[in-house]
């Protein structure tokens, strides 16, 4: 299972480029979320899906930890079908071009754009002054990310979206200053049902590797009783399951239940209300984690051969890498070139 170089764009809809910060456990949120859409768009698109490490650090991560959660992301890839041979599977961190072209990003966008993004709001909260810069200028590596490709399309989520205009933002104000057309101006891919997965312990708050209640989510890595004993610990109410979207106003719980069942019964909402009205939970928990079970099992299984011999995943990754890198590294010379940087070479 090996990567080979990325052809030109030709008989796709475009090309993709997508990620995931190696911080921990992949969950159920970061497959019904993410990789299971991006398995759904590989026929039509040309991918390069990558692992975030320069992402991750904005934060602490402890050293030790960062290049096993690497490599248990990339497993986590293929097991939910990512074909390594059909797409670029990579490292950020190996692909020099991202931080070399988020420098000339930091020199192009402005602070008043920076200062809208609420992610950096919600992640630095009351003591922004401890904040890293890194965790600052994020959005312009975000955009380094997606334009050192000329991507053409992005899959966001909501809590993306205002990152995506600003890559846009960048794109733009690069070509107008530059006079060029470089770089496009990729579009979003609005992900569908089953796109925001909230905490099995409170339905208001989204599904999250960083939560201290290891009940909150379920692992792409658990076992069979251990998705059991989550989905029994969820939290719920009293009432039993109503038959309309209507009746799960003000019950976030039974909706995040509901909708996760969904999504991995590949039905809509209105479908599975049908069939569970008047349901008490007891009942339905169940048939949520025969669910689960039917679709994690595999999954799991695989992730923990590939990660038992990471030398199949650091291969494929190595092959990712030299793919991603001829790509990357034309792109940035590209804007080097209308940045008017002398050239190192004779």
């Amino acid at each position: 299972m090996t990567s080979g170089l990325m052809p030109p764009i030709t008989g796709k809809k475009g090309r993709i480029l997508s990620g995931i910060q190696p911080t921990g456990n992949l969950h159920l949120g970061n497959y019904l979320g993410a990789i299971r859409n991006w398995a759904s768009m590989q026929a039509d698109y040309q991918c390069l899906f990558c692992i975030v490490d320069m992402h991750a650090i904005t934060v602490w991560q402890e050293p030790s930890e960062l290049g096993r959660a690497t490599r248990e992301v990339a497993a986590g890839y293929i097991a939910a079908g990512l074909d390594p041979s059909a797409n670029t599977l990579f490292v950020q961190s190996h692909v020099p071009a991202h931080a070399q072209l988020a420098w000339v990003f930091n020199c192009v966008s402005r602070l008043g754009w920076l200062n809208r993004m609420t992610q950096f709001k919600d992640k630095a909260g009351k003591n922004r002054e401890a904040a890293s810069s890194g965790l600052y200028v994020y959005p312009n590596l975000m955009a380094a990310d997606i334009l050192v490709y000329k991507a053409t399309h992005v899959p966001v989520g909501e809590d993306q979206k205002q990152h995506l205009e600003l890559t846009r933002d960048i794109a733009q104000k690069f070509n107008a200053d530059y006079g060029t057309q470089l770089f496009p101006l990729p579009k979003p891919i609005i992900q569908g049902p089953g796109m925001r997965v909230m905490s099995l312990r409170d339905g208001k708050k989204k599904m999250s590797k960083s939560d201290p209640s290891v009940y909150s989510r379920i692992n792409m890595t658990d076992s069979k009783d251990e998705i059991a004993h989550k989905i029994r610990k969820a939290t719920t109410d009293a009432q039993p399951l109503p038959g309309t979207v209507e009746g799960l106003e003000g019950r976030p719980e039974a909706s995040n239940l509901l909708n996760i069942y969904a999504a991995l019964t590949d039905r809509t909402l209105e479908q599975v209300l049908l069939e569970t009205e008047g349901w008490q939970f007891s009942q339905f928990k169940t048939k949520l984690t025969e669910a689960a079970v039917s679709v994690l099992g595999p999954i799991t299984t695989e992730m923990k051969r590939l990660i038992s011999d990471p030398r199949e995943i650091d291969h494929v990754l190595a092959r990712g890498a030299d793919s991603a890198n001829e790509i990357a590294n034309g792109v940035l010379q590209e804007a080097y070139n209308a940045v008017g940087f002398m050239s190192g070479r004779n």
